[in-house]
């Protein structure tokens, strides 16, 4: 099931065994990074970046379903773009007039804005793919609940819900298949009444669950007093190199953005793709800072020295 694929699995990959912490600072770099700069160079950095984690992590399965969306997502940003903005010099197609939409004139630069746009796009569900992947939703929710404790809980049911329905719902309707009731045959009525049967189990199969877990709560004393801690996540060597491999990205890019090195102009007419080698040379050095993860994932799974050590 597409939901069962998108779920958190424990594969034991490096990014996994980070502090929860650790993980979302390096991720939501990865996501500012990505929504920071408007060079394409620079975009497909972190885009690859994004990959080559996404590729360590095991998670490529996941990545693809991504992709999918992104990747008609970003052809609809392209084909959409030059539609609507139509002030770039480059004129490749001069149009007819359409009523509303005026004369239209579809320009190179709009199109390199439209894909430049769409790369962004994918390397901001590739992040996000890589957050389904590596954080655990236990942890997360247990990192917060230090601070808000109720809250978190009710994240927690709510976002277990819908996987736990979901899984309801199959079980039920291969049982009634195994019955002899076939969801495809019938008129529209027949077949509305024969997924009904559906809802039914699924929502006394929720009540069901919902009691437990009140049960659950109530015989471990939730509420009435100061809450306890039965796991506490070890901060070790790999959590201080890559939470300082995230920081020193972060304070680079925006030094890079500061100096104007991660920017690009499309309108009215394009810049040179390398304005000058100092433009290389700040991604270069953003892209050593995130690509530490990476490495350490690599030695990770082939070298038990690396491992041990860290």
């Amino acid at each position: 099931m597409i939901l069962e694929r998108l779920s958190y699995e424990e594969k034991g990959v490096f990014l996994q065994t980070l502090h929860t912490g650790v993980v979302l600072v390096y991720l939501g770099v990865l996501c500012v990074l990505a929504l920071l700069f408007s060079h394409p160079l620079y975009l497909t950095g972190i885009f690859i970046l994004g990959a080559l984690a996404v590729i360590v992590s095991e998670a490529v399965e996941k990545w693809e379903m991504y992709l999918r969306m992104g990747i008609w997502m970003a052809l609809l940003i392209m084909i959409i773009n030059p539609l609507v903005f139509r002030t770039g010099k480059t004129v490749l197609w001069h149009g007819p007039t359409v009523p509303v939409l005026g004369k239209l004139d579809i320009c190179l630069e709009a199109i390199c804005y439209g894909a430049a746009m769409g790369i962004r796009l994918l390397a901001v569900l590739t992040v996000f793919c890589l957050y389904n992947a590596v954080v655990h939703p236990d942890k997360i929710l247990s990192l917060f609940a230090r601070y808000a404790y109720k809250s978190a809980l009710v994240v927690s049911l709510a976002t277990r819900m819908l996987p736990a329905v979901a899984r309801d719902l199959a079980n039920a309707r291969e049982v009634q298949q195994l019955r002899g009731v076939d969801y495809g045959s019938g008129s529209l009525r027949e077949r509305v009444r024969k997924h009904s049967w559906l809802l039914n189990i699924v929502l006394s199969s929720s009540l069901e669950r919902a009691l437990q877990v009140a049960e659950a709560m109530q015989a471990r004393a939730f509420g009435t007093g100061p809450r306890s801690c039965y796991r506490r996540e070890l901060r070790r060597p790999r959590d201080l190199l890559c939470f300082t491999a995230g920081i020193l990205a972060l304070l680079f890019s925006l030094l890079a953005k500061f100096k104007g090195y991660g920017d690009y102009t499309y309108y009215p007419q394009m810049g040179k793709l390398v304005e000058s080698s100092s433009s290389v040379i700040w991604l270069g050095i953003i892209l050593i800072s995130l690509s530490l993860p990476v490495v350490l994932s690599w030695g990770w799974k082939h070298c038990p020295y690396l491992r041990s050590k860290i």
